[in-house]
C-alpha cells in the first residue's frame, strides 16, 4: 500500500515541476521579455534537470519513504522548503547570468519561478494526501496498533481513539503486563503477555505500540522498549506530569489522544539518505584507490603463513541477519580449535603481520565491500558474532539495541577501545555505541572517521 501512494506521489511531482518549468519560461518571455515564446537549450536543460532535481530534493526530505505518515501541514511546510531551496539553486545556477533591464526584472522572475513550483505542486500534493488519510480511516486500513497495558488505562485509551472519527488505528490485539484477564479482552484480542512480546512482533506486521502504563514506572518501560527492536515500529506512552510541565510533549494532532511519541532514532531521514550516499560513494572510491595497497596487502598476507588471504566469518547485522564479515587474515590457519575465543594485545595467534595490520586498521579494509553490499556502513556499532552477543545480553540487554542500526567498520566504540579482549570490554565499548545511536547525525559520523583515520596514520590501533 505504502509503495502504490509513494509512486503516485513521485510522479505528480515529477509532472508539476514539469508544468511549473514550463509555465515559468512561458510567463518570463512573454510577461517579462515580450518576445514570442520559443523552446532553446536553456529550456530543454531546465526540463530535463529540474524535475529530477526536486525528486531527489523531497526524497532527502523523506517524503517518499514512508507516505501513508504524512499529513497535510507536513507536507505544506516540506513543499515550501523544498521550493524555496530549489528555486534559489535554479535562480543562481540557470537564470542570474540573464541580459535584464533591472533588477526588478530578477525580482520578478525568480517570484513567477518560486510561485509557479510551489502551487503546482502542492494543490495535487494536498488532494492525494487527504485521499490517503481518508483511506486509513476506513475500518482496517489504519495502522495495524497493539495496546501493552494492564489496567484501567489501557481501556481509557482503547475507548478513546476507537471513538474518534479521525482514528487511523486499526487494534489487532492488547498485551498484557500482569497475569490476569483484563477488560479489554471483551473488545479485542489477547495475544499473550508481554514476556511474550518479541515472539509478537515477529508473528505480527505491528505499525504501531501503545504502552499504557504510566510513564513515570521507568523500569518496567525500559524492560518493554528494550524488546521492540524494529525502529519501523511508533512507540506512544502515555505522558506523566513532569512531561506536560517540562514541555517535552510534542503533538500535531488538535484532536489527539494525549500520548509522547518516543523518537528512537534521532537521524532525520534526509540525513539517513545521505549518510547511506556517503557510505557507498566513499567506498568505492576507497576500493578504487586502495588497489594498490590491497595488492601488496594480500601478496605480505599470503606469504606471512599458510592459509587463504581473506578471512570470512558471521557476524550479526542490521535487524539481527547475519553476513559474512571480510577481512585480510591476521591469524595463523585454526587459531579457534576449541571454539570462538576473542584475541588479547600478546596473543600468539596472531601472525607479524597481522600485528601490523591490526595496529593500522590494516586488516578492515576490505570491509568497504562489505558497504557497498549494504551489510555494514562506515560508521555504526562494531558487528559481533551470535556467541558472544548471548553472553553479552545476559548481563546487559540493551545490546540488543545496537542491532537497529548498520554496523560500521569503525565506531566510537572502536575508536575508544579497539578490538575487545573479554565480555567486560564489550560492556564498556558498548556504552559508547548506545551513545553513538542516541546522537547519530552526519557531523558525529565524520568526527567519528576523522579519528579513524587518525588512528590509521599513527598506527595507534590496539
Amino acid at each position: 500500500m505504502n509503495r502504490g501512494w509513494a509512486l503516485s506521489l513521485l510522479m505528480l511531482d515529477l509532472l508539476a515541476a514539469m508544468l511549473a518549468w514550463f509555465i515559468f519560461y512561458f510567463l518570463r518571455a512573454t510577461w517579462l521579455e515580450h518576445k514570442e515564446f520559443t523552446l532553446n537549450g536553456t529550456f530543454y536543460l531546465g526540463i530535463s534537470i529540474i524535475p529530477l532535481a526536486y525528486i531527489l530534493l523531497y526524497y532527502l526530505q523523506g517524503t517518499y519513504l514512508n507516505v501513508r505518515r504524512l499529513y497535510r501541514l507536513k507536507i505544506i511546510q516540506h513543499t515550501f522548503f523544498a521550493t524555496a531551496f530549489g528555486s534559489i539553486l535554479i535562480f543562481f545556477v540557470l537564470l542570474l547570468d540573464d541580459n535584464v533591464i533591472s533588477y526588478q526584472d530578477y525580482y520578478f522572475s525568480f517570484s513567477i519561478l518560486f510561485l509557479s513550483q510551489l502551487l503546482i505542486t502542492l494543490f495535487p500534493r494536498l488532494v492525494i494526501i487527504t485521499l490517503l488519510i481518508h483511506q486509513l480511516r476506513k475500518y482496517g486500513n489504519g495502522f495495524t496498533t497493539v495496546i501493552i497495558g494492564g489496567s484501567d488505562s489501557a481501556l481509557h485509551v482503547y475507548n478513546e481513539l476507537s471513538g474518534q472519527k479521525n482514528n487511523v488505528n486499526t487494534f489487532i490485539g492488547y498485551v498484557n503486563v500482569n497475569g490476569s484477564d483484563h477488560a479489554l479482552k471483551e473488545q479485542m484480542a489477547y495475544l499473550g503477555h508481554v514476556t511474550d512480546l518479541e515472539r509478537i512482533l515477529a508473528t505480527h506486521r505491528i505499525d504501531e505500540i501503545i504502552v499504557a502504563i504510566e510513564s513515570s514506572d521507568h523500569d518496567r518501560l525500559h524492560k518493554i522498549l528494550v524488546k521492540i527492536n524494529d525502529l519501523r515500529i511508533i512507540v506512544k506512552v502515555l505522558p506523566d506530569m513532569y512531561e506536560l510541565l517540562s514541555g517535552s510533549l510534542k503533538m500535531t494532532n488538535i484532536y489527539g489522544t494525549l500520548f509522547v511519541e518516543l523518537n528512537r532514532d534521532v537521524m532525520p531521514l534526509w540525513q539517513q539518505a545521505i549518510k547511506r550516499f556517503m557510505d557507498i560513494s566513499l567506498s568505492v572510491f576507497a576500493v578504487v584507490l586502495l588497489l594498490p595497497i590491497y595488492f601488496i596487502a594480500a601478496l605480505l598476507v599470503k606469504f606471512s603463513s599458510p592459509g587463504p588471504i581473506f578471512f570470512l566469518q558471521e557476524r550479526i547485522g542490521l535487524n539481527n541477519k547475519p553476513f559474512q564479515i571480510i577481512k585480510f587474515r591476521t591469524m595463523y590457519l585454526n587459531a579457534e580449535p576449541n571454539g570462538p575465543q576473542l584475541s588479547s594485545s600478546n596473543d600468539a595467534r596472531i601472525t607479524p603481520i597481522g600485528r601490523v595490520m591490526r595496529k593500522t586498521r590494516l586488516d578492515e579494509f576490505p570491509q568497504f565491500i562489505n558497504v557497498i553490499l549494504g551489510h555494514m556502513s562506515l560508521v555504526g556499532p562494531r558487528p559481533e558474532r551470535q556467541f558472544y552477543i548471548d553472553q553479552i545480553v545476559q548481563h546487559e540487554p540493551q545490546y540488543v539495541l545496537l542491532n537497529r542500526v548498520r554496523p560500521g567498520i569503525t565506531s566510537w566504540g572502536q575508536v575508544k577501545y579497539g578490538y575487545a579482549e573479554n565480555v567486560q570490554q564489550m560492556l564498556d565499548r558498548m556504552k559508547y555505541d548506545l551513545l553513538y545511536i542516541n546522537n547519530r547525525s552526519i557531523a558525529l559520523d565524520l568526527k567519528i572517521l576523522f579519528y579513524t583515520i587518525a588512528i590509521v596514520i599513527k598506527a595507534k590501533g590496539k
